[in-house]
């Protein structure tokens, strides 16, 4: 016969238990047909259980039960026995002033009462056998222990059972794991029954049991948690009790890899930087553009990972971006060589378009990235600097020079949409050297787009020129004025920038004027 067979215990969740000041309470059916508001509620299976053991009151502060004793009713566990119990089970000692504890099937007396109190309200009494507690727990074992030796010869001459242990426990979070914890101590295979429960009841379940030291309850935890896959909460949840609880290292050590990296790998600004080379160096497209979205998803300043990561390394980003732009100058190298097509498909297996197209995606996703941490501004330096990319702008075929232009008017979006801020000689320059070309390649941006949004660059390349000196302004103006003129829908359109810029150099300046003549 299973231990669950011979034991049994008894709960009740109302009042504490009687006293002598107060009447016995008879539980009936009608009352044990009804909910527990506190074991049934979705809150409570979804939180954790502290239990402190220096809230239990000790044996001093416990007087032993009156002869007038309250009626419980055994309400064991469905798994716990063959047939659920239906009729109240009334503890023993009535007449004589010695309490005693009442007895399930086998002869196993009921003589320890457990009264949990919740930290919300509520309360949740457990009577049971003392040898099922002296035998799972450590905690609860040294308490009845103390409180056998402080009755003394009074306890069990041979002729009487032992009164009823008592015991308080204040500040449960969640009375209903705690129960099921205690239901754990009578099952065989508790990690079946954890299996049932859920990881995240039974890390609930774990806390409670280090509490009070219910060491086969740890171990079985310990092994059932180790053995399945965890949610995000989960795994923080476990990481938080582990910070509180010392557990065995043996028992821990396969859990502890999980949630730990022991043994030092790189650190993690390498791993970064080793990622990032991999992606701009990826042959697939589509897998290119998956790595992508995944890296920037993990190294922007809005992940959620962020939290836990140092500052990336800003030179081994821009080291890339310069390996990046070198391979650019190479390509338009070979654009303007008049290499036929047929043997650029040859020597890399993809067309010159392509391999240029893949290069300026790679600096703009850097871009995105440092823009993110706002470390892009010394990139505008870069890229304004570039003048023999600038020459082969100039003799390249329209089909692959754009594709310069399409890094230019990002960091001009950046920089008009207030994300992007440096200093007023890098704007210049910037404007100075690819203006020019932006409004050369405009109308092919506008057929092959890749991703840019040609209202916002009209609006942030408008926005960006009026961030200059109003001396600048005049000269970059009066260059789209022309051509403008010349090409119309084939240019930006900066009407409205060109208003504000008029107005802020001649009737405001009229004003100034007027004043200062005074």
């Amino acid at each position: 016969m299973s231990r669950s067979g011979r034991r049994k215990w008894c709960c009740s969740f109302a009042v504490p238990p009687s006293s002598p000041e107060k009447p016995p309470i008879i539980t009936t059916k009608a009352h044990r047909r009804k909910p527990d508001p506190v074991t049934n509620s979705p809150q409570s299976s979804k939180s954790g259980s502290k239990f402190d053991p220096r809230r239990i009151l000790s044996p001093g502060r416990v007087s032993p039960i009156d002869s007038e004793l309250t009626v419980r009713e055994i309400v064991p566990p469905p798994d716990l026995a063959p047939e659920p119990r239906t009729e109240p089970v009334r503890t023993d000692g009535e007449g004589g002033g010695g309490g005693g504890g009442g007895e399930g099937e086998g002869g196993v007396g009921l003589d320890v009462r457990l009264n949990l109190r919740g930290r919300n309200g509520g309360g949740l009494v457990l009577e049971m056998s003392s040898e099922v507690l002296i035998e799972n727990s450590e905690v609860l074992a040294g308490l009845i222990c103390d409180y056998r030796k402080s009755l003394g010869s009074n306890y069990d001459n041979g002729n009487s059972r032992p009164r009823l242990c008592r015991i308080e426990v204040a500040d449960v979070e969640n009375l209903g794991v705690f129960r099921e914890t205690i239901e754990l101590m009578f099952e065989e295979d508790i990690i079946k029954t954890l299996s049932k429960m859920g990881v995240y009841k039974a890390i609930n379940v774990l806390e409670v049991s280090a509490s009070i030291m219910f060491t086969k309850g740890v171990s079985s935890c310990l092994k059932y948690l180790e053995a399945v896959p965890w949610t995000e909460e989960e795994e923080e949840k476990l990481r938080a009790l582990f910070t509180t609880y010392k557990f065995d290292e043996s028992a821990t050590q396969d859990i502890l890899a999980r949630l730990y990296l022991l043994e030092s790998v790189g650190s993690e600004q390498n791993l970064a930087r080793k990622l990032v080379w991999s992606i701009t160096t990826c042959s697939d497209a589509n897998a290119r553009n998956e790595l992508k979205s995944l890296v920037k998803g993990l190294l922007c300043k809005s992940s959620v990972y962020e939290k836990y990561q140092h500052d990336l390394n800003k030179e081994d980003l821009y080291d890339v971006c310069r390996a990046c732009i070198g391979s650019l100058f190479e390509l338009f190298e070979e654009a303007t060589e008049d290499v036929t097509h047929g043997k650029a498909v040859k020597r890399t297996g993809k067309s010159l378009i392509e391999r240029i197209s893949t290069q300026v995606d790679n600096i703009n996703w850097l871009l995105e990235i440092l823009v993110d941490r706002q470390m892009a501004e010394e990139f505008v330096d870069i890229w304004a600097d570039q003048q023999e990319l600038l020459k082969l702008h100039n003799s390249a075929s329209p089909m692959v020079r754009y594709e310069l232009s399409r890094v230019s008017g990002f960091l001009f979006i950046a920089m008009g949409s207030r994300k992007l801020h440096c200093r007023s000689e890098a704007r210049a320059a910037l404007l100075q050297a690819w203006f020019g070309p932006m409004l050369l390649d405009f109308g092919w941006l506008q057929r092959c787009k890749k991703g840019l949004d040609m209202k916002s660059l009209e609006e942030a390349l408008g926005q960006t020129l009026l961030t200059l000196p109003l001396r600048h302004q005049y000269v970059l103006f009066m260059e789209w004025f022309r051509c403008f003129s010349k090409h119309g829908t084939e240019c930006p359109n900066l009407s409205k920038a060109f208003q504000i810029w008029w107005r802020r150099s001649f009737l405001r300046g009229s004003e100034t004027y007027a004043i200062e003549s005074r």
